[in-house]
């Protein structure tokens, strides 16, 4: 190493359930907006996920993005990385494993790069049923599918993210407390921890279920070391972490998106941002540990919550 080559972060000398008992860690933003934003086109049904295959470097280069924003832990990019997705675009069963696996090694890689002593964690996204079907029916929940029938769906590749050795996995987007309950029984066993995060709509899930109800669960999963919401408005969560606090006494994980809308027939996003840093303060406050952004949430962003949570 030559005097001018920036030092590097080396792998987190403590867990990250220590780390989330001891102190508020920041999240990364959204992936999509940062791979968008350096002109990477993401209309496919895998969106970022295709970017495994075809330009990993990319995904390095927005984890970067994030560490060197404050983040301390980046979600892979396979949030919409499934067997059954892969396999539509020809992709052997052999390839899909390798790029679920991938994914965790970039972001570790983008930890690595990161000149800094601060430890940080890579948190291995496992997206819903309904991210694989790309039709937006994450957002509705209500598959038409049994608990046992998600289970299989999500335990193959959960295990194989679970091998990638990230630092926590995490179940996010989850539209329904039917999957919820199938996502607890799929992370039995894997030996890594994991936090569960559903998307809302005001009070309940998109679903329709109360958050309570939704909560419940994973208030006895040993596996689940912290609940909350993500994907969600900004004006939704207060209630989220008291639901979460109320019923599990976990620590809490939010990352809303920006507060825009999106208009799926424009596909485009209206409207203002209505995240802001006050917010961050009242939901530390309220019992949130680790917060972030989803939607539209990108580095500038991340280096505000940063410094709201020192």
């Amino acid at each position: 190493m030559t005097s001018d080559t920036p030092p590097l972060s080396l792998a987190p000398p403590v867990s990250f359930t220590a780390a989330l008992a001891a102190e508020p860690l920041v999240l990364d933003g959204g992936m999509s907006n940062q791979l968008a934003s350096a002109g990477h086109d993401l209309s496919d049904e895998l969106w970022s996920a295709r970017l495994l295959l075809e330009h990993p470097d990319a995904i390095t280069d927005a984890h970067l993005a994030y560490f060197e924003a404050g983040a301390d832990v980046a979600i892979t990019a396979s949030y919409q990385a499934t067997f059954e997705g892969f396999e539509k675009r020809g992709i052997s069963h052999a390839e899909a494993a390798r790029l679920l696996t991938l994914s965790v090694t970039l972001a570790r890689e983008a930890a690595r790069r990161t000149p800094t002593e601060r430890p940080l964690f890579v948190a291995a996204s496992v997206g819903p049923y309904g991210a694989m079907l790309a039709d937006g029916s994450e957002y509705r929940g209500r598959y038409g599918l049994t608990v046992d029938e998600l289970e299989r769906f999500h335990r193959p590749r959960l295990e194989v993210l679970a091998a990638a050795g990230p630092d926590v996995l995490a179940l996010e987007t989850v539209p329904d407390a039917d999957e919820a309950r199938a996502l607890l029984r799929a992370v039995r066993g894997l030996g890594v921890p994991a936090w569960l995060s559903y998307t809302v709509d005001g009070d309940r899930t998109r679903a329709g279920q109360p958050l309570d109800e939704a909560f419940a669960p994973a208030a006895d999963a040993d596996e689940i070391v912290a609940v909350g919401v993500n994907c969600c408005a900004p004006e939704d969560v207060d209630g989220a972490i008291a639901a979460a606090v109320r019923v599990t006494g976990k620590p809490v994980v939010v990352y809303p998106n920006s507060g825009e809308a999106w208009d799926a027939e424009a596909r485009a996003w209206t409207g203002l941002p209505t995240f802001t840093p006050e917010q961050v303060t009242r939901w530390q406050k309220a019992g949130a540990q680790v917060i972030g952004g989803c939607c539209r949430v990108g580095p500038e962003a991340v280096t505000d919550i940063a410094g709201v949570l020192g």
